[in-house]
């Protein structure tokens, strides 16, 4: 019988090993120490959210125990549902989900409508908006007090959009790097289908919305993952932007419920925090293959 790490890699023919350098005993164990380092590593990586997630059902006496345990003398999961009627959870993922829905659609929309300018209609001076939207990428963060004001006071119209979620919608859908990942994926395109399109009647608009958003569905999906996990990640804007209005999204209500004056003890908020990695866990198990496949959709030649 084949050793069975030599038949994995029957049709690996680049990387560092290969088929025919498994064949030698010292690149064997090179592998296995690959794959003990990185076991390794995703421990380290998992420790911490498996230490709030059993924290959370320990008492808080068991928390600060001399010789502290990492698992807990007992479950009960009825603490889950105390905390999330205690702190109306639902509020707050209700929040998130409307920001998140608005994120999405005018990331995919505007920067989508951006790349394919950029990339198919190609107008005067294309060129030197290409090269101003990547440049926007190295602006520092000092841009955030002009943009704070700007919220505050919005030019022509003299209105604050402070307390609303407009802000946040409308810089998702100013991010050059998305602009620029449906760019180099719309190169890829056969221009062909364009023509086709608008020798039958269709405009630049259904063009974008009949064929080139149908057959973009893979950068779609990795723009949606990162909108989606930038968009719950997301503290410094809503924080600032949405406090004391009742509209703030979970990543807010971590930092506000954080305090002495929510009145949730150690263990109610680790169980807190665990609730709030939930959902991303469940985005990163159901969609990893997307994600590790934005790495390649990116480097499409342009």
């Amino acid at each position: 019988m084949k050793d069975r790490t030599i038949n994995k890699f029957t049709d690996k023919t680049s990387g560092i090993l290969n088929f025919a350098d498994l064949k030698k005993l010292r690149y064997k164990l090179l592998y296995w120490c690959m794959f003990a380092l990185l076991f390794l590593v995703s421990l380290i990586c998992l420790l911490p959210t498996l230490w709030v997630a059993l924290s959370g059902f320990k008492d808080v006496s068991e928390m600060y125990a001399v010789a502290p345990t990492l698992f807990p003398k007992s479950f009960d999961l009825g603490k889950v549902k105390e905390v999330w009627e205690k702190v109306k959870l639902y509020k707050y993922f209700k929040n998130s989900f409307i920001l998140i829905v608005g994120c999405w659609t005018v990331d995919i929309s505007v920067n989508g409508a951006a790349g394919y300018v950029l990339s198919k209609l190609r107008p005067i001076g294309s060129r030197l908006i290409e090269t101003a939207v990547f440049w926007s990428m190295l602006l520092p963060g000092i841009s955030m007090v002009p943009l704070y004001m700007t919220w505050c006071d919005v030019p022509l119209i003299h209105t604050s959009l402070v307390g609303s979620y407009a802000p946040i919608w409308l810089m998702a859908g100013t991010s050059a790097f998305n602009i620029l990942l449906f760019r180099n994926f719309f190169n890829g395109i056969p221009i062909e289908y364009l023509e086709a399109a608008r020798i039958d009647g269709c405009t630049n608009l259904g063009i974008f919305i009949r064929i080139i958003m149908p057959l973009s569905k893979p950068i779609v999906m990795v723009v949606t993952i990162f909108s989606i996990t930038g968009t719950w990640s997301n503290f410094m804007w809503p924080y600032m932007l949405l406090q004391n209005s009742g509209k703030e999204p979970m990543s807010v209500a971590l930092y506000l419920l954080s305090g002495n004056s929510s009145g949730l003890l150690e263990n109610e908020y680790m169980i807190l925090l665990f609730i709030s990695v939930i959902p991303m866990i469940i985005i990163y198990a159901f969609f990893s293959k997307y994600i590790i496949g934005g790495l390649n959709v990116g480097g499409i030649k342009g």
